[in-house]
């Protein structure tokens, strides 16, 4: 047998067990996480050189859920997994989130970590132990990573807060949060809620820091087992000529371009001083050091170090001068304005507009049948609430061709559907699937927290009876060695893109519903985290304010080009009759009514018609389909046949019962004829069924109210 080494890490009253030297002995390093019967391999490569022309860290992070781990084989035509589904895509997200900012600048080498989940209970969730294998397999790899990094997910059950909690314990708790960071500091959080405190928050990232530890040390003795030396990386291109060249040229222009706050402005100014530069640069000599290193790597150091002296006057005015680019203080939030209603065949729609960023949100309804099948390992096999996110070139002013959503998109939309969920009704009281889109008309930060607003409120404006409404709001950060750092509410793009922090957090006035925060510096400290959270507050009750000048309530009515559920309950007997052999009956339904039509397992029929017409076609064939004779049952039915003593009437289709002549009028009669027709409708009761199931009817026993109430 193959030599192999292995931890066991206590995690919340589990063990998670991390393995190597068994397998993947080709990729840089390798790892099995196993926790219960829940197991990945996680795999590393690292390239040995850096790769030509890029000036960003190419780190590639991949999930992927084979459906053998739950021991199905994948739906679809081909049988196969196919692309990878949001869940993945997310959970990609979530692996890479707390990695990417703890590796030093000017690492370029690529980098690869494949996590695979092979085996999966179904109680121990997957995507914490997929972070910590990445983070185990990176401390092996040798690679300048500046880690370990620790994940867990938190819940509160009983009032106890739980250490990742199998599925069954995240359903009954409010709070479901997954934390990421280092030994001394938080670099993530990812949270779904349902209306808890600031208070709750921080007592759940502080219970995860206590667990994220142990994780982090067990790494590093690992590593050290191993025999692993991490690699020293020291940026080999020295850009100090470069940058003082920049600020002898540029600075004063860079200056006046943030201190005057129109935008439009500061981009032709901040244009205009990139174009001296580059003058100046290319007017060095060829041989000189500055164009070597261009040519040798590809990479545009000019607009690196631009960018970083845009940096360093955008950060120095908001700490030393309190005012931000666009001459806001740090606490303010950008002028807002609404409106519903705005697409006129829509179910409900709304735009949300706050400074350059603006989102339209279209809410479409429809019945059951149109929630989304989930074909993955996870318990949760259905959705009936749905958010996407579009993000077009054109909201940034840019040509680019419209494709399908990335994992950008993706994981915007999934935190402004989070966002949404505790906020709507059940499905026993609102019966509908519901779609929103988002699409952002003009983007300039914080697109995610756009679209969570226009989502609320284009619900309300569809008729959704939610239970409050929700707003969102994108916190900054910017911290220097030795100074108090600078909590900014509302931030901009260049405020994310150059700042240190990126937090989103989203509720109605007293409680977080979603809270989504990821770190450029290499974490942030509890009592700023506690700021952090308080400012967004004070920011989202702001932006609620303005929402509501534009709705305060769901609408009253649907609009009338939504469509109209029914429901009604038959036996479970009599679910085979209703769908009949091969769906015969029930397609017969759907092409007299036109309805859509659903049918639960307990006998809970759903009907979803655009007109009532239908919804009643289908209604009453149902009911035929379904019809059980009772006494003193009042029905309506067909006379079918006449004879000498009586009439039989067609209850329903292949149920009859027979009125006898002396039940037909209140006085005697000899004959039938006169009185009944073949083809007739007539109001009956029944009042006798024989032990040979033969149904006895009456005329003339239907009193005038019992007939008005079976028109």
């Amino acid at each position: 047998m193959v030599e192999s080494k292995r931890i066991e890490i206590p995690v919340g009253g589990k063990t998670v067990t991390i393995e190597t030297g068994k397998y993947a002995k080709s990729a840089t390093s390798s790892v099995t996480v196993r926790c219960g019967d829940t197991m990945l391999f996680v795999h590393c490569c690292v390239s040995k050189e850096p790769r030509v022309g890029i000036d960003f860290f190419p780190l590639l992070i991949d999930y992927e859920e084979r459906m053998s781990s739950i021991g199905r084989i994948p739906g679809g035509y081909n049988r196969s997994e196919g692309k990878a589904s949001d869940k993945a895509i997310l959970v990609s997200r979530l692996i890479d989130r707390p990695i990417r900012p703890l590796f030093p600048k000017g690492y370029r080498n690529d980098i690869q970590i494949v996590a695979q989940l092979f085996s999966y209970d179904q109680q121990n969730q997957p995507d914490t132990l997929a972070m910590l294998g990445a983070s185990a397999a990176l401390m092996l790899s040798g690679a300048p990573f500046e880690g370990p990094i620790g994940a867990v997910r938190v819940s509160k059950v009983d009032g106890q807060l739980i250490a990742n909690p199998t599925h069954q314990e995240a359903d009954k708790s409010d709070l479901d949060i997954v934390v990421a960071g280092t030994h001394d500091s938080v670099i993530m959080v990812e949270a779904g809620c349902k209306f808890v405190t600031e208070d709750d928050i921080m007592e759940a990232v502080e219970f995860a820091q206590v667990e994220i530890r142990k994780q982090c040390d067990a790494q590093l003795q690992f590593a050290q087992e191993c025999g692993v030396q991490r690699e020293e990386f020291v940026n080999p291109y020295d850009t100090t000529e470069l940058k003082n060249l920049i600020n002898e040229v540029a600075h004063d222009m860079i200056f006046d371009a943030y201190h005057n706050f129109d935008r439009k402005y500061r981009q032709d100014k901040l244009d205009e001083a990139k174009k001296l530069v580059k003058e100046r640069v290319e007017a060095l000599p060829e041989d000189h050091y500055i164009h070597q290193i261009i040519e040798e790597t590809g990479i545009d150091f000019v607009a690196e170090e631009f960018k970083a002296a845009e940096k360093k006057i955008m950060r120095a005015m908001i700490l030393d001068e309190g005012v931000r680019a666009d001459g806001r203080k740090p606490n303010e939030v950008r002028p807002i304005w609404c409106e519903v209603g705005v697409i006129p065949r829509a179910h409900g729609s709304a735009v949300f507009t706050r400074g350059q960023t603006q989102i339209l949100s279209v809410a479409t309804l429809a019945g059951p049948g149109m929630a989304q099948e989930l074909d993955g390992v996870d318990p949760e096999v259905k959705k009936t609430y749905m958010h996407k996110y579009i993000f077009p070139g054109f909201s940034v002013g840019e040509v680019k061709p419209l494709r399908g959503p990335g994992r950008r998109e993706v994981g915007h939309g999934n935190l402004a559907e989070r966002a949404n969920v505790p906020a709507l009704p059940s499905q026993e009281e609102f019966g509908y699937t519901i779609r929103v889109t988002s699409d952002v008309l003009e983007s300039n930060g914080s697109t995610s927290m756009g679209s969570t607003c226009g989502s609320s409120m284009a619900l309300m404006n569809a008729g959704v009876p939610v239970k409050c409404m929700i707003g969102g709001v994108a916190m900054g950060m910017i911290t220097e060695p030795d100074r108090e750092p600078v909590v900014l509410t509302d931030i901009q793009g260049i405020e994310d893109f150059l700042g240190d922090m990126d937090f989103k957090v989203t509720g109605n006035d007293d409680g977080i519903t979603a809270l989504q925060m990821d770190m450029k510096a290499k974490g942030i400290a509890n009592d700023t985290l506690r700021r952090a959270l308080a400012q967004a507050k004070e920011g989202r009750l702001h932006i609620l304010s303005k929402m509501r000048e534009a709705i305060t309530e769901p609408a009253k009515e649907l609009s009338p080009y939504a469509p109209r559920i029914f429901t009604m309950m038959i036996s479970t007997e009599d679910i085979g009759a209703v769908i009949g052999p091969g769906g015969k009956n029930i397609r017969g339904i759907i092409e007299a009514s036109g309805a859509e039509i659903d049918i639960q397992d307990d006998g809970r029929v759903t009907i979803t018609s655009n007109d009532k017409e239908g919804a009643d076609i289908a209604i009453h064939m149902i009911k035929q389909m379904t019809f059980k004779p009772v006494e003193g049952m009042v029905c309506k039915g067909k006379i079918v046949k006449i004879v000498q003593f009586g009439a039989f009437v067609e209850l329903a289709p292949g149920k009859d019962g027979m009125v006898h002549i002396s039940q037909v009028c209140k006085e005697r009669i000899d004959t039938i004829e006169g009185k009944l027709n073949v083809g007739e409708e007539v109001i009956v009761k029944i009042i006798k069924i024989d032990d040979r199931g033969k149904v006895s009817l009456t005329i003339k026993g239907v009193t005038e109210e019992e007939a008005a109430n079976c028109q």
